[in-house]
């Protein structure tokens, strides 16, 4: 049978000396043994369960070691001791040792049994190691006894330290809070056996961070000591917690952690304003929601607690300013809320309130949780541009309006002190067809060319006033001009038309549907009268039927109709309209005459095919006339060589170049000339054509244009109507040259030092005219002394 013994150790943790033996049992009930390795009985059968009542024999029990861990002896550790009843001590027994750790952490004698640990053993690496034992004939190797698991458990010693596995922690807790109030809970873990005396019974304690705080020693619950702790006085707190085994006692190992406690804030202090009376100013011309200053209350607190909200409580601006809150700096912002003006009032005073939105009930006695502060704005003078009144102007006028004719008084106003003279303009990018002209002094808007509401029916100027001592301050007006119809269009066809008879078309057959546009656009719609022109009232061949929806059908009035005789007829058509005046216009309709089958359908149109001769075909024709063209082309084609061909350049006698020269028109002339020019024509337009002062040299190149302006606009005393009719006629006027005003000069006059410059009726004949002073001028005139000096008998020059 086996026995197992375990031998004193001098490395025991009580110092003992402890010496097992457990011999079998034999005869005994079979039994389960609790903490022990489970005995393999030779010739077990496989139906225990079946027998658990039997009596069978067993030849030992197994137990467990022990052993220490942390050996630190040079010597291999003695763990115990196996042995067989067989073993006679002649060493024909041989132990073999299976399992962990086997041949690497223990080792066995294999002739006495013994085992050794062969390495260091640490329970918290392993606690226990489950080995098998047996035991073999030397000699033979057969089995002397069963295969036998037996468990060496490691026993524990103090080597470990608690340690805070979560730590360094970080904890807040809220200001001012009761003393008592729990922080943070801390944990320390001791790797060694909590079953095995004081080794891993740890007690807390509180090394840095009293009186503020303390800690639980047993659960390492850490509260605050101290009352009414004050954020804002000291905010972070540094707490060192120390963990100690063996309950505390000497000896015993030790860890330590951090604790960063972080006060939390709450609304326990109300908002101050740094100064309590502010001063701001802002030029008037500020556009509205622009910013005129900030004010700010100081709190302490931060977050949610330092909130602020800022209003306007009392002073003579609150309608004129309004105050915001900058969410992100928590600021007020002053901004404008109404127009300003320097020249109505010069200085506001407003009492802004800041208050905390979020307060705490326990704190209320520390407050009020709200101040006040007097702020005093100032309203800068500007010089501000020119300001129409009213702010856009809405103007109807007929399109039959005379040019110059005032359609509307346009007034605006310097709202500055100096009230500055205003000059009006319009601005030219709003209407680049200048149909309009403003007065630069009194602001009246005046057509300055016809309208046409068919063209443009509306019309959006911009009418802009300048100071007059500043021009930089310019303030404009929209002007929206609406121009209403006239009836000034007559109607007319809606298209082109061109109809179609048969030869066999009988009397009372419609043979065109005709309608009829008009370019006006009267209240009361369009209605058109048809009827024929006068000239074709008693048109024998067709007749007209007004349908009186604006179409009228064109019938025959006979019928056969024949190609040869006449193949296309003219029908004029008289159309009027329904306005005031009556407008009518006269439309041509084109009626061919064509051959058709018996169902109508027209066959040809043509009547060439009784004109032409049976001899003559059409592409006979075409090639006749192809080839009178190819000659007309050749023929002008040489004529124009011929015209084109060079002359030698030989000055005749005959011809002086100097005929070319008609007159100069370029040079002022004396006082005589005044004659020409009247300013009270400019004046009074009806003198003008009553009394015109000419000339009595020469007729004037180009008459006055005042005779072309309208009687109306001739009839107006005003001078700004007639500029602008004449300005119009000669804008109209493709030929005329780009002046407003021109004066032609032709004749220099006695009265000039200069005497006349022009080489026109200085002489008679070409013979009188002499150049022989030409050659006294020198090489520089040698050229034209050549060209104009005497010629001798045979032609050469002197």
């Amino acid at each position: 049978m086996w026995t197992s013994g375990r031998m004193s150790n001098a490395k025991n943790l009580f110092g003992l000396g402890i010496s097992l033996y457990f011999w079998g049992l034999m005869d005994l009930t079979t039994t389960v043994l609790s903490g022990s390795a489970r005995p393999l009985t030779e010739g077990r059968e496989d139906n225990v369960s079946d027998k658990l009542h039997q009596r069978m024999k067993r030849s030992w029990v197994w137990n467990q070691f022990f052993v220490l861990e942390e050996y630190t002896g040079t010597d291999p550790l003695y763990v115990g001791k196996l042995h067989s009843d067989m073993d006679r001590g002649d060493g024909s027994i041989k132990y073999i040792l299976s399992g962990e750790g086997a041949g690497i952490v223990f080792t066995i004698d294999d002739t006495t049994g013994d085992i050794h640990a062969i390495q260091r053993l640490d329970r918290e690496e392993r606690s226990q190691y489950t080995l098998r034992a047996q035991a073999l004939d030397r000699r033979t190797g057969r089995p002397m006894e069963p295969e036998s698991e037996f468990i060496i458990k490691i026993q524990d010693i103090n080597d470990n330290e608690p340690k805070f596995l979560d730590g360094p922690y970080v904890a807040s807790v809220p200001e001012m809070s009761p003393v008592g109030t729990s922080v943070i809970q801390v944990t320390a873990t001791d790797a060694d056996d909590p079953t095995y005396g004081n080794s891993a019974r740890v007690v807390y304690s509180i090394l840095q961070g009293q009186p503020y705080f303390s800690v639980d020693s047993r659960t390492g619950l850490i509260r605050t000591a101290l009352m009414n702790m004050d954020r804002e006085a000291k905010e972070y707190y540094e707490v060192i917690i120390q963990a100690k085994d063996m309950g505390g006692q000497l000896g015993g190992l030790a860890g330590t952690t951090t604790v960063n406690i972080t006060l939390s804030d709450v609304n326990d202090n109300p908002p101050r304003f740094p100064q309590k009376h502010y001063q701001m100013s802002v030029l008037e011309s500020a556009p509205v929601s622009s910013t005129v200053g900030r004010v700010v209350a100081k709190d302490l607190d931060e977050g949610i607690n330092a909130e602020m909200k800022y209003s306007l409580v009392d002073g003579d601006g609150l309608d004129v300013f309004d105050i915001n809150t900058d969410p992100n700096y928590q600021v007020g912002i002053i901004t404008v809320r109404k127009p300003l003006s320097f020249e109505s009032k010069k200085s506001y005073t407003l009492k802004v309130e800041g208050a905390n939105p979020h307060l705490e009930m326990r704190f209320l006695n520390l407050g009020p949780f709200r101040d006040t502060t007097t702020v005093h704005i100032s309203v800068e003078d500007v010089d501000e541009p020119p300001v129409f009144e009213p702010s856009m102007y809405f103007v109807e006028v007929p399109e039959d309006v005379d040019i110059g004719t005032t359609i509307q008084m346009i007034s605006a106003k310097d709202p500055d002190v100096t009230n500055n003279s205003i000059r009006y303009s319009i601005d030219r990018s709003s209407d680049p067809g200048r149909f309009f002209y403003v007065d630069i002094t009194s602001g009246a808007l005046m057509t300055a060319r016809p309208l046409d509401r068919e063209d443009i029916s509306w019309h959006n100027i911009t009418v802009l006033a300048m100071e007059l001592n500043n021009p930089s301050q310019v303030g404009s007006v929209s002007v929206t001009v609406k121009v209403l119809d006239v009836n000034d269009n007559a109607p007319e066809f809606a298209r082109f038309y061109e109809a179609f008879v048969c030869e066999n078309a009988k009397a009372g057959q419609l043979i065109q549907t005709v309608s009829a546009i008009d370019r006006d656009d009267p209240q009361e719609g369009q209605h058109f009268y048809y009827s024929l022109a006068p000239e074709a009232a008693n048109n024998p061949n067709f007749t007209l039927r007004d349908n009186q929806d604006n179409t009228a059908w064109i019938l025959t009035r006979r019928s056969g109709f024949r190609q040869h005789e006449q193949n296309t007829f003219y029908l004029p058509i008289l159309i009027s309209d329904n306005g005031r005046p009556v407008l009518s216009s006269t439309c041509t309709l084109t009626v061919h005459v064509c051959s058709c089958d018996d169902e109508g359908m027209v066959m040809s149109c043509n009547a060439e095919a009784y004109v032409l001769p049976v001899s003559l075909s059409r592409g006979a024709l075409i090639a006749i006339l192809a080839c009178i063209f190819v000659l007309l082309v050749l023929v002008l084609l040489i004529l124009s060589m011929r015209r084109q061909r060079k002359q030698p350049y030989i000055i005749d006698e005959e011809e002086n170049i100097h005929e070319n020269i008609v007159r100069y028109d370029d040079e002022g002339g004396g006082e005589e000339d005044t004659e020409a020019f009247d300013i009270a024509a400019m004046w009074n337009p009806r003198e003008a054509q009553l009394v015109v002062k000419n000339r009595q040299d020469m007729l004037p190149e180009i008459e006055s244009l005042s005779r072309y302006v309208p009687q109306a606009c001739v009839m107006d005393n005003n001078v700004h109507n007639y500029v602008l009719a004449k300005l119009y006629e000669a804008d109209m006027d493709l030929w005329a040259p780009p002046f407003d005003s021109l004066q032609t000069y032709m004749f220099e006059g006695s009265g000039s030092v200069a005497e006349s410059l022009s080489s026109l009726q200085s002489v008679t004949t070409d013979s009188d005219q002499s150049y022989d002073y030409l050659t006294d001028w020198g090489p520089r005139f040698k050229k034209l002394a050549e060209m104009y000096g005497a010629t001798d008998s045979s032609g050469a020059l002197w």
